[in-house]
């Protein structure tokens, strides 16, 4: 059974104390395969530990000195768990190369002499059996990002929806409290009240300008999670240089900013092509992701914005990444998945709303990017906003046809190497 596959693009390691059989393996296989030889099980495992991510087939004589192969294979499996163990053993040993097989420590055992074409046999379906066991892993992973940003996108989707839904019924009870505050003062006057008498006046005023200011901030973001969350369409139609977009949003806050003595870097390089986009709704973004800075930093807090490109390959357009990390106090590993809820607050005396970031997310997710946020190393928050130069001209979603078309084809493989075991 053939199945696709550059041999030398994985290395095999063979271990033996004998050096006439490590010269005959090398030269017997060395134009098919990669290969590392070495002559001890301590030496073996110095190049296994090297050269980790290079080797898929450990092999190794079973009657060495010092450590048997069975031993080392074992050592091997903690080192390298998903490489494909090999063991070379006497006709008198194979009692523990059967043991050996049976508890999952070996793939196969050949015993010695062995015949050449049968082990170039083995070696090259040992090497198709990693390669289809990895790319199974990776897929196995692939699957769980995409499930996992399905379900991300549908809760965050689904609270802009349910936002959206509320947000006119919000904004009628704050429009009559706003009218209420600016009369309040008015009031105050035409009742003929001695101020004087009242205790602090100074506090009510601060009052009035806080909440008018708060009621203002609400209304304007139920405004942008109603537009995006009904999937309103975009205007790309503006080529968008990302660092004078970012360095604008800096500028505007930067009296806000330097009332906390907030530091913002902005290294993003000006060489990077301009992205299609909707001007005004990527300036809001930006503007909402400083904002949400500023409510949760402390003073004297730094923030960097960098950028990236990726180059479009068979599966995906070209996009630019874009990367923004404080040194604040960051967020619990277990919560770090939780920072789009328009509930969450990332301080536990929260000094803002927890919505902006979901707005962010829609901003990004109608331009068929995709935003994500991790611990920063060293402390703080990194946020991933990846922006493609081109957004999709259909609605963003996972094109799942050749995805599934990968998984099946390589879950067969799968099966059919299983069963030829």
């Amino acid at each position: 059974m053939d199945f696709p596959c550059d041999y030398k693009r994985f290395a095999i390691l063979y271990v033996d104390d004998e050096q006439l059989s490590l010269k005959a393996f090398t030269r017997e296989f060395r134009d098919t395969f990669r290969i590392f030889t070495a002559s001890s099980a301590d030496e073996g495992l110095k190049i296994l530990e090297a050269h980790a991510d290079e080797i898929g087939v450990v092999m190794s004589d079973q009657r060495m000195p010092g450590m048997k192969g069975v031993q080392f294979l074992e050592r091997a499996r903690q080192l390298r768990p998903r490489g494909i163990r090999i063991l070379v053993t006497a006709f008198s040993d194979l009692d523990a190369a059967i043991s050996a097989v049976n508890t999952g420590a070996i793939y196969k055992y050949v015993t010695k002499p062995w015949d050449n074409p049968t082990l170039g046999v083995l070696l090259r379906r040992s090497l198709d059996f990693f390669v289809v066991q990895r790319e199974r892993d990776q897929l196995l992973r692939e699957k769980m990002s995409v499930l996992h940003k399905m379900v991300i996108t549908d809760r965050v989707l689904s609270l802009g929806v349910l936002a959206a839904g509320l947000g006119n019924h919000v904004r009628n009870a704050m429009s009559a409290v706003r009218t209420f505050i600016d009369l309040a003062p008015e009031m105050l006057h035409r009742e003929s009240l001695d101020l004087s008498q009242l205790r602090h006046p100074s506090f009510w005023q601060e009052f009035h300008r806080t909440v008018q200011g708060r009621v203002k901030i609400l209304i304007d973001l139920l405004d942008d999670l109603s537009d995006h969350a009904q999937r309103n369409p975009f205007a790309f139609e503006d080529e968008v240089p990302l660092r004078q977009t970012v360095q604008k949003a800096i500028d505007d806050a930067s009296a806000e900013l330097g009332a906390k003595s907030i530091t913002v870097d902005n290294h993003i390089s000006e060489l990077l092509p301009p992205i299609r986009a909707d001007l005004p709704k990527l300036r809001k973004l930006f503007r909402l992701l400083l904002h949400d800075e500023l409510g949760n930093l402390p003073a004297g807090a730094t923030i960097s914005f960098d950028a990236v490109i990726h180059e479009a390959t068979p599966n995906q357009g070209a996009e630019i990444e874009l990367i923004m990390k404080d040194n604040g106090p960051g967020v619990p590993h277990e919560a770090i998945l939780s920072v789009f809820d328009p509930f969450f607050t990332r301080n536990s005396v929260p000094n803002e709303f927890g919505v902006y970031l979901m707005a962010c997310y829609f901003i990004v997710y109608h331009h068929g990017g995709r935003m994500t946020t991790q611990d920063a190393p060293g402390g703080g928050v990194k946020f991933q906003i990846f922006l493609p130069l081109v957004p999709p001209t259909s609605s963003q979603g996972e094109d799942g046809e050749d995805f599934l078309v990968r998984v099946m084809t390589n879950e067969r493989l799968w099966e059919k190497l299983l069963a030829s075991s």
